[in-house]
C-alpha cells in the first residue's frame, strides 16, 4: 500500500538546465499569447451573455456582475501567471499539479481537461454551424437531414458536415502550421474587438440613464423590482457566477510554454492583458445595451442585433453578425489550439499514449495527437447538438482552477530544497528530461540535526506552537511545510461546507432559525482561521525572475524576476472558494459525466505507468553509466520511478584508467568523508578544504575547493562513495 501511495503522489522534477527546451517551435510571442486568450474567451459569448443575464438575472446590475466575475477570474489568472513564468512547458494546470501536487492528481486533471477542451471545441464548431445556418434560413440544417439524419434519442437529429469538417479542417492548420494560423488568429481577434468597440461607441450615442432607474410594467411577473438592482444583491451576485463563464478560456495560454520566445515573461504578461481586455469588452458591452434598452425589454439571446434594431440601426446589426462568425472562429481557434498540448505533455510523461506525443521535425508540432484531437472534436460536433455539449462542460476547467491555485499555497510554503537528483543528473544519458521523485524529501533524513541544518529552523518546536508560528519561524520547516499541506486539505472541505450553506441555507437563516446561523458561523469562523494559520507560516525567499506586484490604484512595479501572485494566500484561497462554490452549482449530469469518464481514464493510467516504468527502468540500465573510468566497488543509489536501481560499472568492461588526481581526490574524500558529517562544517585534510553542499536534502553532499569533484553519500547505509564530475551548475563552495 506505501508503495502505491507513493506512486500516486510522486512529482515531476524539471531540470533547470533543460526546462526551457522543447522538440516543439518557439514562435510565439506575448501579442499572439494575448490575442490566443482574448479570442478563446471572448468568442460569441460577449454578443449574448451580457444581455442574457441583464433580462433574467441581474437587471442594470449586470455592470458589477461583470466586475464581480472580473476579480474572481483575476485570482485564477494570477495563480496561472505565476506557475506560466516558473513551469515553462506544455500542459498548463496538469504539469503545474505534476510538480506540485502528485501524479494521480496530475493525471485527473489533464485527463478531463482532455474531455473539457474536446467539448468545448465541438461546441463553438457546432455554434459556428447554427449560427451560420440561421443567416441562410436553415439551408444546412435541411440538407443534412435529408442527407445524414440521426433517429437516436440522445443525439443530434442530423450529423452536421459542417461542424465537422471546420473542426477537422482547423485540426489540418494547428498540425502543419502553427506559426501561419496564429497570425491568422490574431487578425480575426483584431476583427472581433474592432467590431465590439463599435458597439459600444455607437451605442453610447444612444444611451440613456433613465433606463437604470425604471419600475417594469404591472404585467410583467418575471421582472424584478425595477431600479439598478431589480432582483436585488442576490441576483448581482448569482449573475456573477454566470459571468465567470465568460472569461473562461484563458488559461490555454498557460498551455503554450513550449513554444512561446520568452515563456518566463510572455505568458504572466499575456495571462493579465488578456483578462483586463475581457473585462474591457463584457463591461462595455453590457453598460451600453442596458442604457439603449430597458433590461426587461432585451433578447436573451441576440440582444445587441436587437438594441440596434430597436433603434432603427439596421446596418449595425449585420455589422454585428459579422463580428460574432469572427468571434466563433477565434474561440474556435482558442478552444483547439490546447488540447493537442495537454495530450502531447502527458504522452511525453507516459500517462497516455506516447505516440500522441511524437513531435513532426518538420513543423515542430505534435502532428498526430493535433489531428487525432480535429477528428474526435470533428466527431462530438456533429453527433451532438448545442445544448448538450453545453450540460457537459466546465467541471474540469473549475476543478483544474481549484488544484492551480492550492499548488501556489503550497509552493509558497515549501521547505527550500534541492531535488535528490540533481547530483545525479552527469550519470543519466536517457532520453527524458525530466525526473520524478518518490516525494520523501525531508523524510529520508536521519536525525533531527539533519533536519535543522538543512531547513534553518527549529525542527523540534511544537506542532500546536507552530500552527500559528507562535516561534516566529522566518524560514519554512518540515513542520511548517506539513501544517500547510494539512490546512490546505482542510480549507477546500470548510468551502465546500460554506458553498452547501449558500445553496441549502438560504432560507432558514432568512427565517432567523439559530441553528442555521450557529452552523453556518462556525464554518465561517473555521474557514478564516485556516487562511490566517496559513498566513502566519514561514514562506519560501527563493529567488524569482520576474515579479510584478500589483496594487489597488493598478499601478505595477517590476523586478528583475518570476511573476509572483501577491497577497498569498489571500488570492488563492478566494480563487478555490470561488471555484469550489461554481462546482457545486453545476447540475448532476456533469458530475455523472466526470464519472463515467474517470472510470475509462483509471484503466488508462494504469496501463500507461506500468508499461512505462517497465520499460523506462530497463533503458536506465542499459544508458546510464559511470564517469572517471572504471571505478569497481563503488555504486549509486537513484530513484526512478520508485524503484532502486543500482549502477554498477561491469568488472568486464575495459576503460582507460582515471588520472592519479581523481584517485587523489578518492582517497582524500573517504577520509574526510566521517569527519565531515559527524561536525556538521568544513574540514581541512591533506591540504584540502571539505564542507556541507547545503543544495541537497534527501542526501550528504561534499564538495571539494578548487577542484572539478562532488561526493555524493547515498541515504542508504553503508553505501560507498562515488565520485562524479561536478555539473556545469554547480559551483566551488566558499
Amino acid at each position: 500500500m506505501n508503495t502505491v501511495w507513493k506512486v500516486l503522489t510522486r512529482k515531476k522534477i524539471l531540470d533547470p538546465v533543460t526546462a526551457e527546451q522543447s522538440e516543439l517551435g518557439r514562435v510565439l510571442n506575448t501579442f499572439d499569447l494575448t490575442a490566443l486568450g482574448v479570442g478563446s474567451t471572448l468568442g460569441v459569448g460577449v454578443y449574448v451573455l451580457a444581455g442574457q443575464v441583464a433580462k433574467e438575472t441581474a437587471g442594470p446590475s449586470v455592470v458589477l456582475s461583470f466586475l464581480i466575475a472580473t476579480v474572481a477570474s483575476v485570482f485564477a489568472g494570477l495563480c496561472y501567471a505565476e506557475f506560466g513564468a516558473r513551469a515553462p512547458r506544455a500542459g498548463s494546470a496538469y504539469i503545474y499539479s505534476y510538480v506540485c501536487v502528485g501524479e494521480f492528481i496530475a493525471f485527473v486533471i489533464g485527463w478531463n481537461l482532455i474531455l473539457e477542451y474536446v467539448i468545448g471545441s465541438a461546441s463553438v464548431a457546432r455554434g459556428l454551424s447554427l449560427y451560420l445556418d440561421t443567416l441562410i434560413n436553415d439551408t444546412l440544417k435541411n440538407t443534412f437531414i435529408d442527407i445524414a439524419p440521426i433517429n437516436v434519442k440522445f443525439m443530434s437529429e442530423y450529423f452536421d458536415f459542417f461542424a465537422f469538417g471546420v473542426s477537422v479542417f482547423l485540426a489540418i492548420a494547428l498540425a502543419f502550421g502553427m506559426k501561419e494560423s496564429s497570425i491568422v488568429n490574431n487578425v480575426v481577434t483584431f476583427l472581433n474587438l474592432s467590431v465590439v468597440l463599435f458597439v459600444i461607441i455607437a451605442g453610447a450615442t444612444k444611451a440613456d440613464t433613465k433606463n437604470w432607474h425604471l419600475t417594469p410594467p404591472a404585467n410583467m411577473t418575471d421582472a424584478g423590482e425595477g431600479g439598478f438592482f431589480p432582483f436585488g444583491i442576490e441576483g448581482m451576485i448569482k449573475g456573477a457566477a454566470t459571468c465567470f463563464y465568460g472569461f473562461v478560456g484563458f488559461d490555454c495560454i498557460a498551455t503554450t510554454g513550449e513554444e512561446v520566445k520568452n515563456p518566463k515573461k510572455a505568458i504572466p504578461m499575456a495571462i493579465i492583458f488578456s483578462l483586463f481586455i475581457i473585462f474591457l469588452a463584457y463591461f462595455g458591452t453590457s453598460t451600453v445595451i442596458t442604457l439603449m434598452l430597458p433590461y426587461y425589454s432585451q433578447d436573451p439571446n441576440a440582444p445587441i442585433p436587437y438594441a440596434f434594431e430597436s433603434k432603427g440601426w439596421d446596418v449595425a446589426k449585420w455589422i454585428v453578425a459579422i463580428g460574432a462568425i469572427f468571434g466563433l472562429c477565434a474561440s474556435l481557434f482558442g478552444a483547439m489550439f490546447p488540447l493537442p498540448r495537454i495530450i502531447y505533455a502527458m504522452a511525453s510523461d507516459s500517462l497516455v499514449f506516447r505516440f500522441l506525443g511524437k513531435v513532426s521535425s518538420r513543423f515542430k508540432t505534435p502532428v498526430t495527437g493535433t489531428l487525432l484531437a480535429g477528428l474526435l472534436t470533428g466527431l462530438m460536433a456533429a453527433l451532438f447538438d448545442l445544448k448538450q455539449l453545453v450540460n457537459m462542460m466546465s467541471i474540469g476547467t473549475l476543478l483544474a482552477y481549484t488544484i492551480v491555485a492550492a499548488s501556489v499555497l503550497l509552493l509558497r510554503y515549501e521547505v527550500e530544497k534541492g531535488g535528490i537528483y540533481e547530483p545525479l543528473r552527469a550519470l543519466l544519458d536517457s532520453e527524458d528530461s525530466d525526473t520524478y521523485t518518490d516525494n520523501r524529501g525531508m523524510d529520508d533524513v536521519g536525525s533531527s540535526e539533519e533536519i535543522e541544518l538543512m531547513t534553518n529552523g527549529d525542527a523540534s518546536s511544537s506542532v500546536w506552537k507552530q500552527i500559528f508560528n507562535c516561534g516566529r519561524q522566518e524560514c519554512p520547516t518540515e513542520v511548517s511545510e506539513k501544517i500547510v499541506k494539512v490546512e490546505v486539505c482542510l480549507y477546500c472541505v470548510l468551502c465546500v461546507l460554506i458553498g452547501l450553506c449558500a445553496m441549502y441555507l438560504k432560507k432558514p437563516i432568512s427565517r432567523g432559525e439559530i441553528w442555521a446561523i450557529v452552523l453556518t458561523a462556525i464554518v465561517i469562523c473555521l474557514t478564516v482561521l485556516v487562511v490566517m494559520s496559513i498566513a502566519t507560516q514561514p514562506k519560501s525567499r527563493k529567488e524569482l525572475t520576474f515579479k510584478v506586484i500589483m496594487f489597488f490604484d493598478l499601478k505595477f512595479e517590476t523586478y528583475c524576476g518570476l511573476f509572483q501572485v501577491p497577497l498569498v494566500p489571500l488570492v488563492p484561497a478566494l480563487s478555490i472558494l470561488v471555484n469550489i462554490y461554481l462546482m457545486l452549482m453545476l447540475d448532476v449530469n456533469t458530475w455523472i459525466r466526470f464519472a463515467v469518464w474517470m472510470a475509462l481514464g483509471l484503466p488508462t493510467y494504469y496501463f500507461s505507468v506500468k508499461s512505462h516504468s517497465d520499460a523506462r527502468n530497463e533503458s536506465i540500465s542499459s544508458k546510464m553509466h559511470i564517469p572517471n573510468g572504471k571505478m569497481n566497488g563503488f555504486t549509486n543509489h537513484s530513484y526512478v520511478n520508485d524503484d532502486q536501481i543500482d549502477v554498477v560499472e561491469e568488472t568486464t568492461k575495459k576503460k582507460p584508467a582515471p588520472p592519479p588526481p581523481t584517485l587523489n581526490r578518492i582517497e582524500s574524500t573517504i577520509a574526510a568523508l566521517d569527519e565531515i558529517l559527524e561536525n556538521e562544517e568544513a574540514t581541512i585534510y591533506n591540504d584540502r578544504k571539505f564542507s556541507v553542499d547545503s543544495l541537497s536534502t534527501a542526501s550528504n553532499v561534499l564538495r571539494e575547493e578548487n577542484v572539478e569533484a562532488v561526493v555524493h553519500c547515498s541515504d542508504v547505509p553503508a553505501t560507498p562513495v562515488q565520485i562524479m564530475e561536478a555539473p556545469p551548475l554547480l559551483e566551488s563552495s566558499d
